[in-house]
C-alpha cells in the first residue's frame, strides 16, 4: 500500500509461492491497518468494496465486448492511471534491488525481513 501524495510505501505483505495481490489483500488484511478514504485500483481488484466498506474505490472502466469507451470513460481511465503513475513508480524503484525483482533463493523466513528493509530504504531515501 503506497501514499498517493508523498509516494511511501505504508505497508506490505509477503505470500508464500505465487499468490495473486488480491489474495493477500485479502489474508493479510493490509486495508484494516490504514484508514483509507480513497483508493485507486486496478481491474485486478473487483470486490475491494467489500474489504473496505468506508471508503471510495476507483477502478477504471472497463469496455464491454464488441462496444468502444465512450470519451468520458476514455477521460476518467486516462486520469485514473495517471494518479497510478505513483504506485507504478514505487514498484519500479523497488525491483531496481536484484532481490526483489529475480527468483529469492535464500531463507524463506528473511524474505519478509529483507523486503521491509528494503521499503524503509525507499521510504528514507524520497524523504524530503
Amino acid at each position: 500500500m503506497v501514499h498517493a501524495a508523498t509516494g511511501t510505501i505504508l505497508s506490505l505483505a509477503q505470500g508464500w509461492g505465487r499468490q495473486h495481490d488480491f489474495c493477500l489483500l485479502e489474508h493479510k488484511g493490509l486495508g484494516l491497518r490504514h484508514r483509507v478514504a480513497v483508493c485507486l485500483a486496478d481491474k485486478g481488484y473487483q470486490g475491494l468494496e467489500k474489504l473496505l466498506p468506508g471508503a471510495v474505490v476507483l477502478m477504471p472502466i472497463k469496455a464491454s465486448k464488441g462496444r468502444v469507451l465512450s470519451l468520458q470513460a476514455k477521460a476518467i481511465n486516462r486520469e485514473l492511471g495517471r494518479r497510478r503513475m505513483v504506485v507504478e513508480h514505487v514498484i519500479g524503484a523497488l525491483k531496481r534491488f536484484r532481490i526483489l525483482s529475480e527468483r529469492y533463493r535464500n531463507r524463506q523466513k528473511r524474505l519478509g525481513l529483507r523486503f521491509n528493509l528494503i521499503a524503509a530504504l525507499y521510504n528514507l531515501e524520497i524523504r524530503p
